[in-house]
Parts: structure tokens; sequence; C-alpha cells
């Protein structure tokens, strides 16, 4: 089992920054047998993949985000952050973490695991 918690989230102007954490804690297992994966929900919109790092460190983003966003990962500190710059009103959305042994990093009903989300709204 594995708990998940983000934070971070804000209000920002466009073109400001915000860091999001995701602070994990998993029974029986580390951290780093874990992929992780940020989702984003906009207003009124489905979900969407944001940005994933594996297992061993491999990463993906979006194409609406590259460029602007870093994901990373500290096993020592059980955490994953997205570091979000130059940030537009269309990042708008409750941003969510997730972890799974072995998703498809892409999709989002492939993690088994989910924290409860943080608001980001950025205002222009």
């Amino acid at each position: 089992q594995v708990q998940l918690v983000e934070s971070g989230g804000g209000l920002v102007q466009a073109g400001g920054s915000l860091r999001l954490s995701c602070v994990a804690s998993a029974s029986g297992r580390t951290f780093d047998n874990y992929a992780v994966g940020w989702f984003r929900q906009p207003p009124g919109k489905e979900r969407e993949f944001v940005a994933a790092i594996s297992r061993s460190g491999g990463i993906y983003y979006a194409d609406s985000v590259k460029g602007r966003f870093t994901i990373s990962r500290d096993n020592g500190k059980n955490t994953v952050y997205l570091q979000m710059n130059s940030l537009k009103t269309e990042d708008t959305a409750v941003y969510y973490c997730a972890a799974d042994r072995d998703p498809s990093y892409y999709r989002d009903r492939t993690y088994d695991y989910w924290g409860q989300g943080t608001q980001v709204t950025v205002s222009s």
C-alpha cells in the first residue's frame, strides 16, 4: 500500500513558478520500487498526463509542458517534485501524483495509487 500527499499548489501569476511535492509512504516496499506520474484535471475537462519518472529515473513529459516543467525524485526523502516554470493560464488545474510499480506512464488508469490533489491557479 502506498499513500501519497501532494503539496505546493496555489495562486500564481502567468509567467511565475511553483514547485509541487508528492510525498509517499509505502508499507513493505521502498519508494524506489515505484514509478510516479503527475496528472492534472483542468476545470470542466478530463484528467490528463503531465509528467512521469520511472523507477530507474527515466523521464516523460506531455508536449504541452516540455521545456517548462521538470520532474525529479529524491528516493531518500520518498518525494517526487514537479518544478513548474513559465506558467500559463491553461496550466490551471488540480494536480495529482500517482504511483505504480509498472505503469503505462501516460495512462492514468494504469496507476494504482493516487494522492488527493493540489490546486494550481494561474492568473493572467
